[in-house]
């Protein structure tokens, strides 16, 4: 079917929208799902075309959900009304996937810590440093973003975390922040924030459960190396 007929001239087995509601949103592509939040084209370009060029140019969703309005292409009308109905299926989603993880949920596997730190911090473009809260039961009181630094670091305070956990009264956390540079590995400043972050926690009697570092692919998670 060519680009240049408006969807709803399409075969109806062929439509996004009725292709969804007869087969769940797992049979769409990319294009196909993003086109339904465009609602519609631009003069000549269906909204599936406009989709394929906006990812064909921005490379994958991540890539296009990352990019200011500023740097998207011209000619395909994603205007102010698009690009924030867009934002806000990216962040619903990240946020969808942080709450495998809620205030009173039991830690019950080291992925679903994982899971839910990946979905909070990969794609944020800046370091970010984050904390779970745990109960004496590894019961969820809390996540929080605690520090927010550059494209290469975060200045993270040890007393400042300390004085987080005590005032909402954690028995335990888990720590984690990012690397936008896509690689999970830890630096050697890493490892020593975390024997300071360890040692800090226990004097309150706080234990320091895992440190997981997020990068583009498998989190690294301090406890399955045996560092802590």
């Amino acid at each position: 079917m060519s680009a240049h007929h408006a969807i709803r001239q399409w075969p109806t087995q062929e439509r996004p929208r009725e292709r969804l509601l007869e087969h769940g949103a797992a049979r769409l592509s990319d294009a196909e799902l993003l086109a339904l939040l465009l609602g519609s084209g631009t003069r000549g370009v269906s909204a599936v075309e406009v989709a394929r060029r906006l990812l064909a140019v921005c490379g994958d969703l991540r890539g296009l959900f990352a990019r200011p309005l500023a740097e998207l292409p011209g000619g395909l009308g994603i205007g102010a009304a698009r690009y924030a109905s867009l934002q806000a299926a990216a962040e619903l989603g990240r946020r969808a996937q942080t709450q495998v993880l809620r205030r009173g949920d039991a830690i019950t596997a080291p992925m679903d810590v994982q899971r839910a730190f990946r979905a909070r911090l990969r794609d944020a473009e800046h370091e970010v440093f984050a904390a779970m809260f745990l109960d004496a039961r590894h019961q969820v009181i809390a996540i929080e973003d605690l520090f927010h630094g550059s494209q290469t670091g975060a200045a993270v305070y040890v007393g400042v975390v300390v004085q987080r956990a005590l005032r909402i009264g954690a028995a335990a956390m888990v720590v984690a922040h990012n690397h936008p540079s896509g690689v999970a590995e830890p630096s050697h400043a890493d490892r020593e924030l975390t024997e300071r972050l360890r040692a800090a926690l226990a004097l309150v009697e706080v234990r320091l459960l895992d440190h997981v570092i997020v990068g583009d692919g498998d989190c690294l998670s301090f406890a399955e190396r045996g560092w802590l």
